[in-house]
């Protein structure tokens, strides 16, 4: 699973370089062209969002990586400073 994860990332990521270099230089009297090349840029570039934060957090959960380093949360934190 994590292998075809990681191959959506890929694909994801290169339409969000591709399709943002087409919106991005396409001419300005072909603004249907534009948006649309956007819209599969945005698709793409959220796509290979969550495919990399699915990676990250299967590879921490499975023990390849080491978890983020955070701050264990004290009991007494909730409390109204004064």
């Amino acid at each position: 699973m994590r292998q075809l994860i990681a191959i959506l990332n890929v694909v994801a990521w290169s339409g969000f370089w591709a399709f943002g270099y087409l919106a991005l230089t396409s001419d300005v009297d072909q603004s249907g062209q534009m948006v649309v090349a956007a819209i599969l840029a945005a698709l793409g570039g959220g796509t290979g969002m969550l495919a990399y934060f699915w990676l990250v957090r299967h590879a921490e959960e499975t023990g390849y990586a080491r978890p983020a380093n955070r701050v264990a949360k004290r009991e007494d934190d909730d409390a109204e400073p004064v």
